[in-house]
């Protein structure tokens, strides 16, 4: 078609529905002739059937936005999840790693394992860590005990790991050394020693939020801490698995001695020729005793004292006797058994001896010195209670006197 033939400054292009009425403009697409501009193109649509049908297909552009929106959003929380889950169970599957290469179940733990597997990761972490500091310059300070509450520490991690055949994964057992990680000890807190915390799954802040045992609750040693962790975690440590005294092998070397020897023995007896048969063994026995239980030995083997401690003021100073109620040293304890035990033989001597010597004078000097030896050992264990306690011992006359 020829653009000059045309009366005006557009074209038209028409489309001619195929109905009967087809009266009507459709379609019109306007283009200015002498720019070449497409204009704006317009659409009627004549036919109402037409109409409703268009409006039936189309797709509302916000829906598909909504639809986009949520899949995408989705997506990305389950790739979130997903990597945060695969992130916690190689920390687990780590912590698990290293407790097979200990022989007692404990992790041995540094800064820079604390870090990755307290600090850095998000809370709640899928599980719990009970944490024993320890100090090995300080294992020869036997008043802390260090060496002592390790290995029950150690004990109560090997029980718990037996009692759930190795198969738990919501509590670990670690041990933390001063030397290696003094930057752990200040992000806790701890400032003394024997201590113990326990580090849960929504502990953010390790000094705050984080569990410490009470250090009174350590003198009944791996129960005690069994206890503390049933108590916190909600979990069952069981029964503590302490080794035998003695091996199997020790036990049936010995069952074969006694057996070899059982003869002999059986010999021995029925010809009254054993050291239980003689009296200078039950004396020996009974005054052994005496001295065991005036001396607080058992005091001192439940408690586990001491014989004497170093002063810290001076080093090269030992302490023998301490100061205070509660306490007692071994070497203390040792002293005022020896006195004890010196009144007693005294009074022995005069109650079973000394009434078989017929010389009067002899008896005399001999009463005379048994009353002056036990009264000085009287004194100083009196003297010596006062100065612990503070506490003294008056004597008073009768009121008849005055």
């Amino acid at each position: 078609m020829d653009l000059n033939d045309l009366s005006s400054d557009t074209t038209s292009l028409s489309w001619n529905s195929r109905s009967s009425q087809s009266t009507r403009q459709s379609h019109l697409v306007q283009t200015n002739v002498k720019t070449g501009e497409k204009l704006r193109p317009k659409l009627f649509v004549a036919n109402p059937q037409i109409r409703k049908l268009s409006k039936e297909m189309a797709i509302p552009s916000s829906s598909a936005y909504l639809f986009l929106h949520s899949f995408f959003t989705l997506s990305l929380f389950l790739a979130i999840s997903t990597a945060e889950s695969e992130s916690e169970l190689e920390l687990v599957a780590d912590l698990r790693a290293l407790q097979s290469e200990s022989k007692s179940g404990v992790i041995h733990l540094d800064d820079r394992t604390i870090a990755k597997f307290l600090t850095s990761p998000k809370t709640p972490r899928p599980y719990s860590i009970l944490i024993f500091f320890d100090a090995t310059q300080l294992h020869d300070k036997t008043e802390l005990h260090l060496r002592e509450l390790r290995q029950e520490f150690a004990l109560v991690a090997s029980s718990f790991i037996t009692n759930h055949n190795n198969s738990n994964t919501k509590l670990f057992f670690a041990d933390i050394e001063f030397r290696e990680s003094q930057s752990s000890f200040h992000l806790f807190g701890v400032n003394s020693l024997p201590h113990i915390r326990l580090v849960g799954p929504t502990a953010k802040s390790l000094k705050d939020e984080s569990e410490q045992m009470d250090q009174g609750d350590f003198s009944r040693l791996a129960e005690s801490m069994a206890e503390f962790v049933e108590s916190r975690t909600k979990l069952t440590v069981g029964p503590i698995h302490r080794p035998p005294i003695l091996s199997k092998t020790q036990m049936g070397l010995i069952v074969a001695l006694l057996l070899i020897s059982s003869p002999f023995i059986a010999k021995k007896i029925f010809a009254g020729e054993t050291l239980l048969h003689d009296p200078k063994i039950w004396l020996s026995g009974a005054v052994f005793i005496y001295f065991f239980s005036v001396s607080g030995a058992m005091h001192n083997i439940i408690r586990k004292m001491p014989m004497f401690l170093v002063d810290r003021n001076d080093p090269n100073k030992l302490i023998f006797f301490y100061q205070g109620s509660g306490m007692q040293l071994g070497a203390e304890g040792f002293a005022v058994g020896f006195l004890y035990t010196i009144v007693g033989l005294l009074l022995a001597f005069v109650t079973h001896l000394l009434v078989y010597v017929k010389n009067a004078k002899a008896k005399r000097v001999a009463m005379v010195f048994a009353i002056c030896v036990s009264f000085w050992a009287v004194q100083k264990v009196i003297f010596l209670d006062n100065w612990k306690t503070g506490y003294g011992i008056h004597g008073f006359w009768p009121s008849s006197w005055n």
